[in-house]
């Protein structure tokens, strides 16, 4: 007994770890002076009842104290969970916490506390590292998709063939489409993820200048659903079939004629989100529609000679996307197509604390 008790009080006077008592009405009855020394208290301020363990945790994390206190009335003990205090100076430090055992009879529970700031400043530090990694990444996609597309352009001006010159300038703006994505990438904060509706603003902006001299009485209207952010495998197609639908309304929808038209709208889908398997799911509407002289009846998009069209059939269905289109006063494009991300499902934790 006297050997364990030993043990116990190197544990207890440890300089490592901050270990107290407490009970689940939010009293601290007794620490060591390491926990001391994390929360910026004295042992007057412990000996006179100020510090309250429910009272030095940010909101933010109650619920995590909530979560631990059903598991600790549950089984005797909790699982350790990260969080944050509130020091004495109003100061915030990140700590892992944990309750060693918990008596039911007695009220009373042993917790342990370690200090993690070194480790959160490590990982903040990788963080960054990657970041800048990521960005200097997509910054020299960017630069080498310039560089390609500087080189189809000088290479179109050796042809004398129209047709030639403008399948060169066609190719000249599908790698376009790829790099402004890049550079979207490059000027965001080294995610994986770009707002496409600020993106499709560009890439549009960016068609109508290289059509210009048959764009300048067309209007371009855009409706585009806000903060709606697309990894890679999902804007680069998107992107190429905007592209392909926009360059082919300006090239062949307005013959003759003096004005018109071109729509691009992105809408989340009514009641197109759900959740599955720790996915959010979310369904999504894109239409490029003009009020151009259409595509006649008689003409298959499924067996058409035009790339710009095919590829937008095969893209489509890379995205697992469904493509309809309408050729009412004019040509409407409709893609359906799926985003899954990651969901923010309730913790086991919660689960507990529903079920409790």
């Amino acid at each position: 007994m006297r050997e364990s008790e030993a043990r116990l009080r190197r544990f207890y006077e440890s300089s490592i770890i901050g270990v107290f008592y407490y009970n689940l009405d939010g009293s601290i009855t007794d620490s060591n002076d390491k926990l001391l020394e994390i929360i910026g208290y004295t042992r007057e301020d412990l000996q006179a009842g100020l510090i309250k363990w429910d009272k030095i945790t940010p909101p933010e994390y109650r619920h995590l104290d909530e979560c631990a206190t059903a598991e600790l009335r549950a089984t005797g003990v909790n699982t350790p969970y990260e969080k944050e205090y509130f020091r004495k100076d109003g100061s915030r430090i990140p700590i892992i916490i944990g309750s060693a055992t918990f008596d039911q009879e007695r009220n009373e529970g042993i917790a342990f506390v370690l200090d993690i700031t070194e480790r959160k400043k490590a990982e903040k530090a990788l963080v960054n590292l990657e970041i800048t990694r990521k960005k200097e990444i997509h910054h020299r996609i960017k630069n080498n998709l310039q560089v390609i597309s500087s080189l189809l352009d000088l290479q179109a001006d050796k042809f004398d063939n129209p047709k030639v010159i403008e399948a060169f300038h066609e190719s000249q703006n599908r790698v376009i489409s790829m790099a402004l994505i890049h550079e979207e990438l490059y000027k965001g904060e080294g995610t994986d993820t770009l707002d496409f509706s600020e993106y499709l603003q560009e890439l549009a902006e960016n068609l109508f200048q290289t059509y210009s001299l048959n764009s300048k009485n067309i209007q371009l209207n855009i409706d585009l659903e806000e903060n709606t952010f697309f990894d890679m495998d999902v804007a680069v197609p998107l992107g190429i079939i905007v592209n392909e639908l926009v360059s082919n309304s300006l090239k062949h929808a307005f013959p003759g004629r003096d004005k018109g038209e071109i729509q691009i709208e992105l809408r989340r889908e009514e009641k197109g989100e759900y959740k599955k398997e720790g996915s959010k799911i979310t369904n999504f509407i894109l239409t490029v529609s003009d009020n151009g002289v259409g595509i006649p009846e008689i003409i298959d998009i499924e067996d058409i000679d035009s790339l710009g069209l095919q590829l937008v059939t095969s893209l489509v269905d890379q995205l697992d996307g469904e493509l309809e289109l309408k050729r009412n006063k004019g040509t409407e494009f409709i893609i359906r197509f799926t985003v899954t991300g990651k969901s923010n499902q309730a913790s086991a934790c919660n689960n507990q604390l529903n079920n409790t």
